[in-house]
């Protein structure tokens, strides 16, 4: 066969000017598809060979081999695979978004599909994969010559992208098939870097490593007396040529476990847990997920594209696959092989479907499993975790109703007879006899939690109360209301009923007293009219004169200044709180007994200021409350 010119089919250079310019997001990924391209020819060859040993020629040993020629500027991407004739050059690589795999799958019977699919076999997955060559080079040569064809059976197919191609046959002792790229002049801003082996390693490592048969690159040594590296006769492999994921449980070190997840991580410490499984059922997926042991500086930062590593059939797809994992689980690390997601062109962008949301319910649960396990064994662990992550993990409150009810045993707070690590299942077991709530506390610290007056007839009573200082905790407790049938109850909302907790005696005397103390209510709830909603009578505090508390299903003041701060509401918008008095303190009494001194109006303004103070709040006018304690003081 001469030399013949053919035209690409009529919508080909449309299509090469969208692979070329728009197709991917960086450039460095013609590499993952060339070789990737390379590993598919040699499966094609190993699987025919079945049945006809003789294909192997000479050369039973597959691999792929990577060359530069700096002169020429020219990068070849060598297989002794399966090889293409002439008529598979004309038809596979003159139609864009044809590589023939798809009709040698076709052609298989369901057996040998399956010999295919047992043998971990790549075939199947590749559409417009060699055109993105065009992306770094301006030319490209095929050589190639199918196995078991004879040597004057070769065939160069050779094109610059553009309307057409060219096609001879030329004379091939090897079998398989060398993709020569041409590169172009301003390829690597100048420098070249896809000529420099440096380079070319770090993009095998990175897409590649995975890569089921060696990829070769000739050996580089220094050349003292030109001061450059040259290359040798030597061919090294750059692949660890198997997929850490795909091997036995059994033949895993945890050596070798934690050092792919340092890999995969960039973390230097080993990580906290891990979890190795294979899932079989209506999706089928490979799942190696990692519980780190340090938080990310960027935890916090919910934009950032984190997830995991996905691959499809050991080929590597994208480095973030959030649709694999929910958000509050954004700090989870780990790989997900599936061998039936489906893909779009450029084999970057995951397309949504019923397989990912099975593979993230499934992962999701997977990592809960995991978490649960070291709870319930490694209670020191657990607290390391719950320190680094426990406040991304409330997230998961309000966003996975599913699991919600795993998510609230896995939750740890403070409380007033610990600083930390109390479980909800640990308070209900140490509740009093009668009581039938789980009470808490918000805060802006575990000092401003543990001396807020709300706790005083807690602390009296020897009633645990929850201590809950993280930002989220506010937003957790709008979508977590009970746990193991204990309603949640603030003890700055309501009236303060403790129910059977509160004997008779002392509800009778909270009557007496209200009514003992009316005309102080009332000059309260007259001169603090724009401050306060209410005035009553505490059965709350002990200790303290004044407290503010909120009603039911209203606002608390520690979700009201986390709101401000965030200006999600104005600063001049507030909520008016109810005030309580403890008529046992002798700055209430003092005011009860001399109501008409001029002083009066004063006390009652110290007793709110004081009161918004004790519960971490902001004082509208800190100059005013200063004057009036200095004449108070020297009165």
């Amino acid at each position: 066969m001469t030399k013949q010119t053919h035209a690409f089919q009529a919508e080909v250079k449309q299509l090469l000017h969208l692979v070329t310019h728009a197709l991917y997001s960086n450039k460095e990924i013609f590499l993952r598809e060339l070789i990737s391209n390379a590993s598919d020819a040699c499966d094609k060859l190993r699987f025919e060979a079945l049945h006809n040993a003789e294909l192997y020629e000479d050369q039973p040993n597959l691999a792929v081999r990577i060359s530069v020629d700096h002169d020429q500027r020219t990068l070849t991407i060598s297989d002794n695979g399966i090889g293409l004739s002439a008529e598979e050059a004309i038809a596979n690589l003159g139609t864009i978004a044809k590589s023939g795999t798809k009709e040698f799958m076709t052609a298989l019977s369901d057996s040998q599909k399956k010999d295919a699919q047992s043998q971990g076999s790549l075939i199947g997955q590749f559409g417009v994969g060699f055109y993105s060559g065009y992306i770094v080079a301006d030319r490209i040569t095929v050589e190639s010559r199918r196995a078991g064809l004879p040597p004057e059976q070769g065939v160069r197919w050779s094109s610059e992208g553009t309307g057409d191609f060219e096609i001879e046959a030329i004379t091939r002792t090897q079998r398989g098939t060398d993709i020569i790229l041409h590169l172009r002049k301003d390829e690597g801003g100048g420098e070249d870097d896809f000529l420099r082996a440096w380079k070319l390693r770090s993009i095998i490592g990175k897409y590649s490593d995975h890569i089921g048969l060696p990829i070769l690159m000739r050996k580089e040594e220094w050349d003292a007396d030109k001061g450059e590296y040259k290359q040798t006769d030597e061919w090294e492999t750059m692949n660890k040529a198997s997929a850490l994921w795909t091997r036995a449980k059994s033949d895993i070190t945890a050596e070798e476990y934690e050092s792919f997840y340092k890999q995969i991580s960039h973390d230097t410490e080993a990580p906290l847990a891990y979890t190795h499984n294979r899932v079989e059922g209506r999706s089928e997926y490979t799942q190696l997920l990692y519980v780190p042991a340090k938080a990310p500086f960027d935890l916090w930062n919910r934009d950032k594209h984190v997830g995991l590593k996905l691959y499809v059939k050991r080929v590597f797809i994208m480095d973030d696959a959030q649709a694999l994992m929910p958000t509050y689980l954004r700090f989870i690390k780990g790989v997900v092989d599936s061998n039936d997601l489906p893909l779009n062109v450029s084999r970057e962008l995951l397309q949504e479907s019923r397989d990912v949301k099975a593979i993230r319910e499934g992962c999701t649960k997977r990592v809960l499993s995991m978490i649960e396990d070291v709870a319930a064994n490694q209670a020191d662990k657990y607290l390391a975790f719950w320190r680094e992550f426990g406040s991304v993990l409330k997230e998961g409150l309000g966003e996975d109703f599913t699991n919600q009810e795993r998510l609230a045993k896995l939750l740890r707070f403070a409380s007033t007879t610990q600083d930390e690590g109390v479980a909800l299942a640990d308070y209900v077991s140490r509740m009093k006899e009668g009581q039938e709530a789980i009470y808490y506390i918000t805060a802006d610290s575990l000092a401003a939690a543990k001396s807020s007056p709300q706790l005083e007839i807690f602390r009296k009573k020897g009633i645990e109360v929850l201590l809950l200082t993280d930002r989220v905790d506010e937003w957790m407790l709008s979508h977590l209301y009970e746990f193991d049938g204990k309603p949640l109850q603030s003890v700055v909302k309501g009236a303060g009923d403790l129910g059977k907790l509160q004997d008779e005696a002392e509800k009778k005397e909270a009557e007496a007293a209200a009514e003992a103390f009316k005309p102080t209510i009332d000059k309260l709830k007259n001169v603090l009219a724009d401050k306060a909603r209410d005035v009553r009578v505490s059965s709350r505090l002990v200790d303290s004169p004044a407290c503010l508390v909120v009603e039911e299903g209203d606002m608390s003041g520690h979700l009201e200044r986390l709101l401000k701060q965030a200006g999600q509401i104005g600063h001049d918008k507030a909520t008016k709180p109810i005030l309580e008095i403890n008529t046992q303190h002798a700055l209430v009494q003092r005011l009860q007994a001399d109501l008409d001194n001029p002083r009066a109006d004063d006390i009652a303004h110290i007793l709110f200021d004081q009161a918004v103070l004790a519960e971490g709040g902001h004082l509208a006018d800190p100059a005013d409350y200063v004057k009036r304690v200095n004449a108070l003081l020297t009165a």
